[in-house]
């Protein structure tokens, strides 16, 4: 066997290496090879933050500051303490649906007014899984040094193991560690524009089942999860969401709470999942916001997954979240 060194003629090397392919007249032509249907690729990307066909419009009571692409706008101009006028209230709307996730620094507002704001959006949603704040609307997120689970740390719609999934939610940071805990959201919506065509076709009227099981399984024993199965059975949700409001069509599956598709079997339905959930991981679709005491972030759960960075340990970062009741997925 002939040895093969830096210092092995050029020419040798390569005659120990099987010839590549070569077409009529013993031209060189590209070698095959199979390609997975459900790759992630580089490239060009859709970004497209509007519906198809939406014209830019001015604001007239806010001032939008953009913080990504396609996802994510501070707003600014606004009281939360104060009540919201019809105008303001419409705006802040139309920036909801145009941006998924709306921050407004500095606010540091009560619980009260926090309420106040989010029930400008429809009634208000209870969540006995997690811990209880000043009442039974408000959830209580205080974690780092003191060993309290952390539920938020992986891409996940809230909720969705609900029949009517919260519409969205609103969040207010109280106390921040001195390095990390942001939090990331992605565009749904931008995800679903930029499978191919092949995969569009293959989830197209399909149907998957959530269950709050796996998401807190791992945080909390039978004797807590139990007596929550009557009150949260497993659900079907589409996997491709249309809004109600902006007719877009959104993917609608998560790590948290997304345990198969109907009618495929486990296999298939865990290879596709797989795939799926990880279009939220393109930073091309994501938005990063780093906190400030005081701060509110306000997003449409909808259209969009987020994932809070557990990276601030052994610091306490204490939040309290409001979310509001929304509608059956179709």
């Amino acid at each position: 066997m002939t040895a093969i060194t830096p210092d092995t003629p050029v020419a040798s090397r390569s005659s120990l290496s099987p010839p590549g392919p070569r077409g009529p007249g013993g031209a060189p032509t590209l070698r095959t090879a199979r390609v997975p249907e459900d790759g992630m690729y580089e490239g060009r990307r859709t970004l497209r933050r509007l519906p198809e066909g939406t014209q830019e419009r001015p604001y007239e009571h806010i001032e939008i500051a953009p913080q990504g692409r396609v996802i994510g706008a501070e707003i600014r101009g606004v009281d939360l303490s104060q009540p919201l006028a019809p105008a303001l209230r419409e705006e802040l709307n139309r920036a909801l649906l145009e941006w998924k996730v709306l921050f407004f620094r500095g606010q540091a507002i009560t619980s009260q007014q926090q309420r106040d704001f989010a029930a400008n959006w429809g009634e208000l949603e209870t969540n006995p899984l997690l811990a209880r704040g000043s009442s039974d609307e408000v959830v209580r997120f205080d974690k780092g040094g003191s060993g309290t689970p952390t539920f938020e740390n992986v891409w996940h719609t809230d909720v969705t193991f609900r029949e009517r999934p919260a519409l969205g939610a609103v969040l207010q940071l109280h106390e921040v560690p001195p390095v990390g805990g942001d939090t990331m959201w992605a565009d749904m919506a931008a995800a679903y524009d930029n499978l191919p065509d092949t995969v569009k076709a293959r989830i197209d009227g399909a149907r998957a089942v959530h269950d709050f099981i796996p998401g807190f399984a791992r945080f909390y024993g039978p004797e807590k999860l139990i007596p929550m199965q009557e009150q949260f059975p497993p659900v079907e949700h589409p996997v491709v969401r249309t809004h109600p409001q902006t007719g877009r069509k959104m993917l609608f599956v998560n790590t948290s709470f997304t345990t198969h598709i109907v009618g495929m079997d486990r296999e298939e339905s865990d290879r596709l999942l797989s795939y799926l959930v990880r279009q939220a991981h393109v930073p091309e679709y994501q938005v990063r916001f780093h906190w400030q005491a005081g701060d509110i972030a306000f997003w449409d759960n909808r259209a969009t997954q987020h994932y809070a960075v557990d990276d601030y340990a052994p610091h306490r970062r204490v939040a309290e979240r409001v979310a509001i009741e929304g509608d059956r997925p179709f």
